[in-house]
């Protein structure tokens, strides 16, 4: 027997499908209950309406992005920088599973647009992944641009605002990871 929990995921995944098919301004309740196979009165069980629907699609994002980040601060040891390539390796490459869905990204956005609620939230995660990143070992200033550049790739992708690609794309991941790694004194003064 499903649990509640087994559910619950199905919705979101469900809904971070159609969000990706269709975008979030179509995407509706009843919709998401059919792509899960889940009854609109089950639906509702889990989330109250759309606006939770979609809180809870950006949530498990950040929840997934962290956990990410965590699972690779946990190779890294204890050199300076390390927080900000877990960061920057989380936004470059996704560990299976553990990535934005296709749609997602498009809920983050949309959500951030229209309910404040959540978007403190964001703000308040950001802001303390910004705090790790100044509290890394490296020159605070190298620190944010690292995370100012991995975040561009994402929004650059998500847009398609010509994002590097292919041999591109690895050499700037890599000569990140080389700036986060102390590379051209970028250890804290």
């Amino acid at each position: 027997m499903e649990g509640s929990s087994d559910t619950r995921r199905r919705l979101l995944l469900a809904a971070e499908r159609l969000a990706g098919r269709e975008g979030v301004a179509r995407l509706t309740l009843e919709a998401v209950a059919a792509e899960a196979g889940v009854s609109k009165g089950g639906l509702l069980y889990h989330f109250s309406g759309k606006e939770e629907l979609i809180g809870a699609m950006v949530m498990r994002w950040v929840e997934d992005f962290e956990r990410d980040v965590e699972s690779r601060l946990a190779r890294e040891g204890s050199r300076a920088g390390r927080w900000v390539r877990a960061y920057v390796g989380a936004t470059f490459e996704p560990e299976a599973g553990s990535g934005p869905a296709a749609g997602e990204p498009v809920s983050v956005l949309a959500a951030a647009a229209t309910n404040r609620e959540l978007l403190g939230e964001l703000r308040r995660c950001y802001r303390k992944w910004q705090e790790r990143m100044e509290d890394d070992g490296l020159d605070p200033a190298l620190a944010t641009l690292l995370r100012l550049a991995a975040d561009g790739l994402w929004f650059s992708e998500l847009f398609g605002l010509a994002p590097p690609s292919g041999r591109l794309r690895e050499r700037v991941h890599r000569r990140m990871l080389e700036l986060a790694s102390g590379g051209c004194g970028g250890r804290k003064p």
